[in-house]
């Protein structure tokens, strides 16, 4: 008998669950990583919102002489300013452009709170192709702006409100789904691959936005809203909510890559306390009460941690590219491809986070070192940025790894481990209510970060990156008594 082919073999060493597997981990992976790519581009266009006017106001003044020199100046169509698109070419941008952040956001995070109780009693699958058909609609919506020559304000912040209430069904949908096919060994190393997706989606929707944001800026939201409506239509076609549903087993503990299923292994001291949860849910035929998954332990700490973490991660995700353009005087589209550079941190920082924290056991103790080193070197960035594009470009690397490793860690394995908290009993539909409650919560400080920046910026970039520091240190103070929980539990197993 011959001997099978190579690839035929790699195929056939792995088993119908393990493939099952794979399979649910891609297409989540692709699913939010295409919501995260139709949020970019509104940080992209702002430095073509606003252009900077140094040099329209020679242009106004050479206008100025010629006129009074009897030479009639040349008129521009009424869509066009010299200083952007109206009406963010005025000298208040800055705050106008954060009310768009701030009507993103600010929806957002009021939604998140309500999507997570509504996705435990809807079918995920169809919860979140609706989101995304929906959420691919209103991105496209904001471009159409440009083609429809739109320049009322209310129209883009409509636009975002809705965008950002429909982007709420993704997050709880996608983490109760991966949560329901892998178990908690090795969960950090696993959803810190997986959580690359933002960082992903946020570069691909960078760079899809800058190809036409000098040209057509609207396409560089419509092309973002057809590939998020597109994966909305994949999402219907292919996913699988639970390992049951194609009768694979309900836990990976019996498949043979052990090192990345296994279940053996226990969660961090400070997730495992034996406090029960009062409320309904508590044998896994009910789903659970919001108050029910604020009595988990863990689960308020690191919802205020987030809150602030995640304050910074979103003022980076939507003022960066406007910080390199005024920094190192770039056009929009050169520095929205600079930008990626801190996603690509970003990808490293939550691999790194997810990999310690297994290894240590100890989530909160891996998010506070990493929130401790993040002050300084956002300190260090706001000097060294200055010095020219190469410190600029070392400096995104590192601030990407230290301020989106917390952020990822908190909002993928310590939900994941909270939501199937053992007080709990079994219950799987509380792991959306708890993922919501966390996001939810982070995102308000996602929506008030980008709207403090905004009003902070005009007095200097330093101010912001101050506020940004100080954030850090809050995030860090809310799991002082977590860390502590988990030192103490390390001495008392050492001795």
């Amino acid at each position: 008998m011959a001997q099978l082919p190579p690839g035929i073999r790699f195929i056939t060493s792995f088993s119908r669950d393990q493939w099952y597997r794979a399979f649910i981990f891609s297409l989540t992976f692709l699913l939010y990583a295409s919501f995260h790519l139709s949020r970019k581009p509104i940080s992209i266009v702002k430095g073509e919102l606003h252009k900077h006017c140094a040099a329209s106001h020679e242009v106004e003044l050479n206008s100025y002489k010629e006129y009074a020199a009897g030479i009639q100046p040349v008129r521009k169509p009424s869509n066009v300013s010299q200083c952007g698109w109206e009406p963010f070419d005025k000298s208040n941008y800055k705050q106008l452009l954060g009310a768009l952040d701030y009507s993103f956001l600010c929806a957002y995070a009021v939604g998140m709170y309500l999507s997570g109780i509504i996705g435990e009693r809807l079918p995920i699958r169809y919860y979140l192709t609706v989101g995304m058909l929906a959420s691919g609609l209103f991105t496209a919506m904001f471009g159409l702006g440009y083609f429809y020559n739109i320049h009322n304000l209310w129209f883009y912040i409509m636009a975002q409100i809705a965008n950002g209430l429909v982007q709420t069904t993704g997050w709880p949908s996608v983490v109760t789904c991966i949560g329901n096919w892998f178990g908690k060994g090795r969960r950090g190393l696993i959803m810190g691959i997986w959580n690359s997706h933002t960082s992903v989606g946020n570069i691909v929707g960078s760079l899809i936005a800058a190809y036409w944001v000098s040209t057509c800026w609207g396409l560089s939201f419509v092309m973002p809203g057809v590939i998020i409506a597109v994966m909305g239509i994949v999402c219907f076609l292919f996913l699988i909510e639970h390992p049951k549903d194609v009768s694979c087993s309900c836990t990976p503990s019996s498949v043979k890559t052990q090192h990345l299923l296994t279940d053996s292994e226990n969660c961090s001291v400070s997730l495992n306390s034996s406090t029960a949860v009062t409320g309904g849910g508590r044998h896994g035929t009910s789903a659970i009460s919001f108050l029910g998954a604020l009595q988990i332990p863990g689960v308020i700490e690191f919802s205020l941690c987030l809150l602030f973490a995640k304050l910074v991660s979103y003022t980076f995700l939507f003022w960066l590219p406007l910080y390199i353009t005024n920094v190192e005087h770039l056009d929009a589209r050169r520095a929205g491809d600079l930008s990626t550079l801190f996603d690509v941190g970003g990808i490293f920082g939550g691999i790194l986070a997810g990999l310690i924290s297994d290894r240590l056991q100890k989530r909160a103790s891996t998010c506070g070192m990493m929130l401790l080193l993040a002050a300084p070197t956002l300190y260090m960035f706001s000097a060294v940025s200055k010095m020219g594009l190469e410190a600029t470009v070392v400096m995104l690397l590192i601030s990407g790894a230290l301020v989106n490793g917390p952020y990822a860690l908190i909002t993928t394995a310590v939900s994941a481990d909270l939501g199937t908290h053992k007080s709990l009993k079994g219950n799987a539909r509380a792991l959306s209510t708890v993922t919501a409650i966390i996001d939810g919560t982070g995102s308000v400080g996602a929506a008030l970060g980008p709207l403090l920046a905004g009003l902070i910026s005009p007095s200097g970039w330093n101010n912001v990156f101050y506020m940004l520091m100080v954030a850090d240190a809050c995030a860090l103070l809310f799991l002082l008594r977590l860390i502590q929980k988990e030192l103490r539990c390390n001495v008392d197993h050492t001795l």
